[in-house]
Order: C-alpha cells, then sequence, then structure tokens
C-alpha cells in the first residue's frame, strides 16, 4: 500500500485541508511534515467547519492515527488549545504521535519573530509572527529546543539559558525590550511535559514500520511549494521545505517509499503576505474572487491576494515535485464569469517566457500573458461526475490539464468534503 505525499502547488491555502480529510477513511496514518501553527487547514464535515494550524487533517477520522513528524515545530499551547478544543466537539485524539526530535517554538521564539518583522518595515517578509522562523533559524544554527528535551529538565534549563543569554542582548541593545526570564520560561515548558509524555515516540520508527506492513501513509504539507525555502520566491517564502522533498526529512521516511504526490491548486490563484504575483488582481475582479471564495488567512484572517490560474507557477511545482496527480480545488468560485483570463506565459524585459524564471528579479518584473477560455454561469455545486459539469467548465479544466503537464485527478466544487468531483483514485 501506498505512501502518498499531498502538497500545494501554489503560495498556500489551495485547500490542502480537504484533499487529505477526502482520503482519511482510507488511511492508517496522516502526518504533518512540515511548518507549525503558521499553516491553516480548513475542512467542512457534516456542516460543520473544523480549522486546524498544527494538528494534521486526517484527525477527524477516527481510524487513522495522526502523526506530528520531526520536521515541524510545535507551539505547546497551541497544540493542546487545538486537542482540546477537538475534544469539546466529540474528537478524541488519545492516539497521536510526536517526534521526539520535532522542535518546540518558546515565547522568545514569538517575540523575536514580532519585533524583526516590525523593525524590517517596508522590507517585510509577512510573517504570522508565531515564531516559526526564529524556531526554525535556532534550528539550523543548533541551538534549538527539542521536544525531547522536556524530559531531561537539567538540559531543558541549560539550552533556555544558554539561547536567552544571546537573544535577551539582541532584544535589549538592538529592539529596546525588556529581557525575557529564562526560569519563566524553562517552567512553563515544562508545565507541559506531563500530559505530552504519552504521545512522544520514535514517529520515524513508527512510520517506516507501517509502510512495511502495508498501511497507507500520507505525508501532509503546510504552505506550498512556492513558499519553499529553497525553490520558492525568495525571500517571500516560509522557513521549512513543504516540498515533497521536505516529506521525507521532515519524517525520516526514504524517497523510494512514497507511491504518490499529489499537488493542490486552485482553479485561480491567492497568495497571503509580500512576494510577487503576476496575475494578482488589484481591482473589482480581485475583490469578487476574495469575497466569492472566501478569500481570508485560516491563521491571520488577513485578506488573501487573488489572480487568475497562473499556469506556470502550478507547472513548476507539477515538475519539481514530481507530482502524479494534480487536484483542483474551488472550481464554483468561478461560476458566473463570461471570460476566464489563464496565464500562459510571461513578458519579461520585452520578451515572452514560457516557464516560469529562476531569476526573483525576473520574477519580479514578470507581466502576464492570458489566454481566455469561457466561462459558464451554470451551478455546479451539486456536480459528482465530471460529466455533469458543464460543457466549458470540463474545457476549462482540461486546458489546465495540459498547461500544468500533470493529470488532474479531482475537482473541488464546494466546501464539504462531498463536493469533490474524481476522476482518478488518488491510492
Amino acid at each position: 500500500m501506498p505512501g502518498v505525499i499531498v502538497m500545494g502547488a501554489q503560495w498556500g491555502d489551495e485547500g490542502k485541508g480537504k484533499a487529505t480529510d477526502q482520503l482519511g477513511d482510507r488511511l492508517d496514518y496522516c502526518v504533518r511534515y512540515s511548518g507549525g501553527n503558521n499553516a491553516g487547514h480548513t475542512v467542512v464535515v457534516g456542516g460543520e467547519k473544523y480549522a486546524m494550524h498544527l494538528l494534521p487533517s486526517g484527525v477527524l477520522n477516527a481510524n487513522c492515527t495522526p502523526v506530528i513528524g520531526n520536521g515541524v515545530v510545535v507551539d505547546l499551547d497551541v497544540l493542546f488549545q487545538e486537542i482540546d478544543g477537538l475534544a469539546q466537539r466529540g474528537h478524541n485524539l488519545d492516539h497521536l504521535l510526536v517526534s521526539a526530535n520535532a522542535h518546540l517554538i518558546t515565547p522568545f521564539h514569538q517575540t523575536l519573530d514580532k519585533v524583526t518583522e516590525r523593525f524590517l518595515g517596508k522590507r517585510k517578509i509577512g510573517t504570522t509572527g508565531r515564531g516559526v522562523g526564529p524556531a526554525y533559524a535556532d534550528k539550523v544554527n543548533r541551538i534549538g529546543i527539542r521536544v525531547q528535551d522536556l524530559f531531561d529538565e537539567s538540559i531543558l534549563r541549560q539550552k533556555v539559558e544558554a539561547s536567552l543569554d544571546q537573544k535577551n542582548q539582541l532584544l535589549v541593545k538592538v529592539y529596546n525590550r525588556r529581557e525575557l526570564d529564562p526560569v519563566q520560561i524553562t517552567e512553563l515548558l515544562l508545565s507541559h511535559a506531563e500530559r505530552l509524555a504519552p504521545m512522544v515516540t520514535d514517529t520515524t520508527r513508527v512510520l517506516n514500520d507501517a509502510l512495511t506492513d502495508g498501511k497507507v501513509v500520507l505525508f501532509e504539507g503546510a504552505q506550498a511549494h512556492h513558499l519553499d525555502v529553497d525553490h520558492g520566491t525568495y525571500p517571500y517564502v516560509t522557513s521549512s521545505s513543504p516540498t515533497a522533498a521536505g516529506a521525507c526529512t521532515g519524517t525520516g521516511v526514504g524517497p523510494t517509499r512514497i507511491d504518490r504526490v499529489i499537488g493542490i491548486a486552485k482553479a485561480y490563484t491567492t497568495r497571503v503576505g509580500e512576494g510577487p504575483m503576476p496575475t494578482e488582481l488589484l481591482g473589482a475582479d480581485g475583490e469578487k474572487l476574495r469575497t466569492d471564495g472566501g478569500e481570508f488567512g485560516v491563521t491571520t484572517g488577513r485578506k488573501r491576494r487573488c489572480g487568475w490560474f497562473d499556469a506556470l507557477v502550478v507547472e513548476a511545482a507539477a515538475t519539481i515535485n514530481s507530482c502524479t496527480d494534480l487536484v483542483l480545488t474551488k472550481l464554483d468560485v468561478l461560476t458566473g464569469w463570461e471570460k476566464l483570463p489563464v496565464c500562459v506565459g510571461y513578458e519579461i524585459n520585452g520578451e515572452r517566457v514560457d516557464r516560469m524564471p529562476v531569476s526573483q528579479s525576473d520574477f519580479h518584473h514578470a507581466k502576464p500573458i492570458y489566454e481566455e477560455l469561457p466561462g459558464w454561469n451554470e451551478d455546479i455545486t451539486g456536480a459528482r461526475e465530471f460529466d455533469e459539469l458543464p460543457a466549458n467548465a470540463q474545457a476549462y479544466v482540461k486546458r489546465l490539464e495540459e498547461l500544468s503537464g500533470c493529470r488532474i485527478s479531482a475537482v473541488g466544487v464546494g466546501p464539504g468534503r462531498e463536493q469533490t468531483i474524481m476522476i482518478n483514485d488518488l491510492l
């Protein structure tokens, strides 16, 4: 049975949560492999909306074991808030597993995230202020605090004190902030240890053994390809690797154990925060897409920037991640448009470019070249088979498939779990 990766093919918010939940009753394990609570996944089940920031979307399926992998940075306050919130709605998470090697987000990471972003002014990156970037920076600098450190009080105290020796100097002398108390922060972290302990394990071994035993393991990325720290629109990216390759490093499962890579893309394009977005619509059309699509961040509530489908962006993601399938979401939002422009190339310095450029400067100056496709007015939210879609909607999907270079295996026609047209089996 397969190891399957679900990852975003644009700039996030594509509907990965719904796609993951769609497969949930066939999954044995659902694993978050990157990011932290800067992510936001929305799932609608039975008319109820669930917003997850740190937990895998598969937690809503009782027979699926949710796992937080070593590549995730964990805010323990947020983790337990989410667990308690789901418990109040009837979902038991006693089977949640957390990697002993996952790193922790602490109050000093959150403080640094906010003050440094403010200090950047007009050069800001557009972070969520959750402390995710500073936590990953400490990880790379080899001064991070891991989940397993909670169970060795002496080591934890040493690590917090050593980290704050540096950070308090920065906070006081550069940012004119008060020092943070290492004792207070240590005690806060230790207060979670007893509750967390039963969840902590060697998740790398658990997942590899599960795959060996023929279990279905789904690896769920946060954010999306074009926010990847290596392959995204740097520096306007996240601090981790939400690509398919990141699933391997973020869980300790080797690439030969991955059978499918499913890219998720909206039928149009959105982005939150700073950075280039060639097809962005700044006028009434962009506002209509935002309103019709409910394009407001799950985590921050910020307005998402909206624009037409950019085929070059999705093609690049499909290629670099070796996507076997694409899931196209929110096709229903496009109902009612007479014409639907699709970006099929860029004009850069007076020349046409048919692939997403590697140069940051070129992409900043890219002007979209559009191909217009006819729209449709019929309500498609009740469609459950591809041939139930209007002819123009079918043609739109097929053209996006051609331009993206990857088969489209499912189409979302509404927010509900049941509002998905399956074209090819995703497992």
